[in-house]
This record gives structure tokens, C-alpha cells and sequence, in this order.
């Protein structure tokens, strides 16, 4: 059964933050960006840090971008990220996607990134962002899809990285194989007029496999994350020490490759 109180399984750490301001809105996303016009009203469902906000407000400037989050610290990060970018655009509110405090056809665009794998109902969550949707907008969603994720080398403890990560995140209401599903939730929460995509992040030069296992290492063992893993029963702190370990063995490899896929939904309105 969903529930609507899922738990946001990243939690805030520093090592989370670090992969959430890289995203752009050209690398998270590009389906998204033939949509947009100067003049728009957004709606930015978990903002997050902002960095991917700042660059929506830019993009649809003099309209405003409407950015709110459950965490209402991570807000005072996003102002942060919109005062950096010279962005005055954006206004800021805690919100529960399942339950928006705005009125119908409100926005013309509705967007969310990497949000409805962490919510306890996400085909609640979709028909909210439909109904302040106005006649005409779009609702765009773009989720990771674990159960796809692929590497080289095949580090075998990071197999059972993965696992666990699907376990924990699952036991705490979420779904984090959401990318292969985003056509289905969108489809039960009313859409018709529904354009299904697939992009990757991958990770592959030096830096970028550095950044990326370094992060995921940190993660594993210093987060959220590795607290709830372990308070649920899932592992034990050493073995997530060891998987912590398998990240900066892959991570220090040569020919290292890392494929993040992503389900993404163009929802008409």
C-alpha cells in the first residue's frame, strides 16, 4: 500500500548536495527545454538545491518560477543558488506534492526532477501536477530507473550495492526503479497526450568517475541513506564499509563506466 509520508531515502548530506548542485538544466533537463517561452509560469516540484530552478527562471524570464520542496532548509539553499545566479524570479514554499496548496490552472509548465521515486503515491502526486496545470501546459517528469543502472568494471560488491539500495529505499515508501514506470503513473493519473523518453548521465573520464565514486562512497557510509539502511536492518555498518570501499575500487580503475538511465514524461494538458 503507498504511503504519502514515504521517506526521502537521500536525506541532505553534503555527498548528496554535491550531486544534486551539478545538475543543469541541460544535463537533467534537455526533453523539457523546446517547452519552454519567456512569459511562462513553473511550477519546480523539489527543487532541491536550485541549480536546475535558476536555470528554468532564466530561460522562461520575465515569467516566474514557482520552487518549492517537503525540506524547508533546502529551501535557503535554492535562494542561495537563485541570489548567485541573479535570478529574482523564483518564488519559494514548502509544499506536499500530493496535496499542492494552489489553485487549479495555475502554471503553464509543472515540472519535476528525480521526485516521484521518493514519494509514497506517485500517481496522487501526478494528478496534483495536472490539476494546477493549465489547458495547453505540460507536466514533465524525469526519474533514475536503479534496477537499470550498469558499469564496467563489474565490481561485484557494488551488485549487492545496488540491492540494498532498492531494498531500503522500497522500505521506506518509495519506488526506485520510477523511470521504467513514469508512462504507467502517468497514465493512471489521467494523462493522454503522453511523450515517453529515455536519457543517461554516464560517467567516464577521470574526473568524472572520481566525482562519482567519491560521492557514492561517502554516501554509502555518512548519509541518510547509510543511517536508515542500518536502523531498518537492512546491513550492518561494515558491510557498508565494504561497499563503500568497492566504490573507490571502481572508481580507480582506468576504463571505468558508469550509466545512470532515466525515464522522462511530457504529460499535455
Amino acid at each position: 500500500m503507498p504511503k504519502e509520508n514515504a521517506v526521502y531515502t537521500h536525506g541532505h548530506h553534503e555527498s548528496v548536495l554535491r550531486s544534486h548542485r551539478w545538475r543543469t538544466a541541460a544535463n537533467s533537463a534537455a526533453y523539457l527545454l523546446a517547452e519552454l517561452r519567456p512569459g511562462q509560469d513553473v511550477l519546480d516540484v523539489g527543487c532541491g538545491p536550485g541549480t536546475i530552478t535558476a536555470d528554468l527562471a532564466a530561460l522562461v524570464s520575465p515569467g516566474v518560477v514557482t520552487a518549492i520542496d517537503a525540506a524547508a532548509d533546502i529551501l535557503d539553499q535554492a535562494r542561495r543558488t537563485a541570489d548567485a545566479a541573479g535570478v529574482d524570479t523564483i518564488r519559494f514554499a514548502v509544499a506536499d506534492v500530493h496535496a499542492l496548496g494552489f489553485p487549479d490552472d495555475s502554471f503553464d509548465v509543472v515540472h519535476a526532477h528525480q521526485v516521484l521515486q521518493h514519494v509514497g503515491d506517485p500517481v496522487q502526486a501526478l494528478r496534483e501536477m495536472r490539476r494546477v496545470c493549465r489547458p495547453g501546459g505540460v507536466v514533465a517528469a524525469r526519474d533514475a530507473d536503479y534496477g537499470a543502472f550498469a558499469w564496467f568494471p563489474e565490481v561485484p560488491v557494488l551488485d549487492g550495492w545496488q540491492e540494498l539500495y532498492r531494498q531500503v529505499a522500497r522500505a521506506n515508501g518509495g519506488e526506485p526503479d520510477a523511470g521504467r514506470r513514469l508512462l504507467s503513473w502517468a497514465r493512471q493519473a489521467g494523462f493522454t497526450g503522453i511523450t515517453a523518453t529515455a536519457t543517461t548521465w554516464c560517467f567516464a573520464t577521470s574526473e568524472e568517475r572520481a566525482w562519482w565514486s567519491g560521492l557514492w562512497a561517502e554516501r554509502t557510509t555518512a548519509s541518510g541513506y547509510a543511517d536508515l539502511a542500518v536502523a531498518g536492518g537492512h546491513t550492518t555498518r561494515g558491510r557498508l564499509a565494504e561497499i563503500a570501499e568497492a566504490w573507490q575500487k571502481w572508481g580507480r580503475a582506468e576504463d571505468a563506466w558508469f550509466m545512470v538511465p532515466h525515464g522522462e514524461i511530457l504529460c499535455r494538458v
